[in-house]
């Protein structure tokens, strides 16, 4: 088997001699340059799998380095070598197509990580994302996808909510260099404020009431692969800066250490929020927001994706084992309907429909669409005579009911169709007794 060949860019002697030893310790070979002029030269010579280069070049910089390569020699990931501190350079970078950074100083471990990741890359690269759908839209979403999966640049996945933004998420780590790491998933809404550095973090023993043993937090299981945050415009702005931290230092403290650990893992998120609103009125932090959305992926909603809507509905009917069909004018019913729950909303319909349909023919009324311009089902108050407070709890208690169902019971997300908190729905579930 041929040993990796890796492309090292920088004028100083002494970097170049580190990155070549250390390189060669992975029983990588290297091929070296100290200007932009010549690693182009090379670039045309050679096949390379990898290639470092400083950031700044005696006959330009490392930026235009990385954007020519995007052009020329697509399919060789760059990683680029930035000063202590440069975060806006390095983002700049990411957003150009590198593959990944490393700060001066130099840490080997780091540097090891990134080369590691970097050479897995062609081993995963041919594979092919299996989102369903023949639309402009979604094609050029798995167009996306496979870009930005060879990339370790942050990605946040933007899009309504029930669009498949988790999918995404799973399918960018599946196809990319850390597929073998864990892929951890989280809900950022779903975590009390006071547990959430814990979460994240891990504790030591002892650390606090109730901290019997050591535990890892997220982001150490997520060690050699990827961190999904979602809804992640629920972050408290405190837990927001140490997140920051986390991923401009890679290294984390857990709660009771004395030291710091170092991480290397990939952060997705997502949100159905508007963050550049919530930046806009102080909401969330613009500096982490740069952070995240180096690269910014939008999921469609199933009402843009046209015909796709059909090549779903078969498929879910498929996946449910059953026997029922659609009646045309179902199928014209779907291709008019507004899916305001854009894909979850038509999973629960065809389950529901499957369970319901005697006929074995799903027809519109089985469905039990509602046009966004039809007035909601009125509320069913008490008969005259009954207390006032007795009448309120009715209205709450069915409202609460069809969100839960409507979000198959998912709290997080019925909270927010509601308007409320996680804690505040969970106290009127225990008060108005709903099982």
């Amino acid at each position: 088997m041929n040993q990796p060949l890796a492309l090292v860019i920088d004028d100083e002697p002494d970097i170049c001699e580190l990155l070549t030893l250390t390189l060669g310790r992975m029983d990588v070979q290297t091929e070296s340059a100290t200007d932009v002029a010549s690693a182009k030269t090379l670039l045309g010579k050679h096949d390379f799998d990898l290639c470092l280069t400083d950031m700044r070049l005696p006959d330009g910089d490392g930026l235009e380095l990385v954007d020519w390569m995007q052009t020329n020699v697509p399919g060789v990931p760059v990683a680029v070598i930035t000063a202590h501190g440069n975060v806006e350079t390095a983002v700049q970078a990411l957003k150009l197509g590198a593959f990944d950074f490393i700060s001066k100083p130099l840490d080997l471990g780091n540097l090891r990580n990134i080369v590691e990741n970097a050479l897995r890359i062609d081993a995963v690269s041919q594979q092919k994302s299996k989102l369903l759908g023949d639309s402009s839209r979604m094609h050029e979403l798995r167009e996306m996808i496979d870009r930005v999966a060879r990339s370790q640049a942050p990605v946040h996945i933007s899009g309504e909510s029930g669009t498949g933004k988790e999918l995404v998420a799973r399918l960018i780590h599946d196809i990319g260099p850390r597929a073998e790491g864990p892929f951890v998933p989280v809900n950022c809404g779903a975590i009390p404020a006071e547990l959430m550095e814990s979460e994240f973090f891990g504790h030591r023993k002892g650390s606090f009431t109730g901290a019997v043993n050591d535990k890892a937090g997220l982001l150490q299981c997520a060690q050699d692969g990827t961190l999904f945050l979602d809804e992640i415009a629920d972050l408290p702005l405190a837990m927001q800066v140490k997140l920051l931290r986390v991923i401009q230092e890679k290294k984390v403290r857990p709660v009771g250490a004395a030291q710091e650990e170092t991480v290397d893992v990939r952060i997705l998120s997502a949100t159905h929020r508007n963050l550049s609103s919530m930046v806009a009125g102080g909401d969330f932090r613009e500096d982490l927001y740069y952070r995240i959305n180096v690269i910014e992926l939008n999921v469609p909603a199933l009402r843009e994706r046209g015909d796709d809507v059909l090549m779903l509905a078969d498929h879910i009917l498929k996946r449910l084992k059953g026997t029922a069909t659609l009646h045309e004018d179902t199928r014209n019913a779907f291709l008019t309907y507004a899916f305001p729950g854009n894909v979850r909303e038509l999973e629960n319909m065809l389950e529901r429909a499957v369970t319901l349909c005697a006929s074995g023919t799903i027809m519109p009324v089985d469905l039990h669409m509602r046009d966004a311009a039809e007035p909601s089902t009125p509320l069913k108050i008490s008969a005259p005579g009954a207390k006032l407070g007795d009448q309120v709890e009715d209205v709450q208690r069915q409202a609460i009911v069809e969100a839960l169902e409507k979000t198959r019971y998912n709290k997080t997300a019925a909270a927010k169709l509601l308007g409320l908190s996680f804690r505040q729905l969970r106290y009127r579930i225990k008060k108005l007794g709903i099982d």
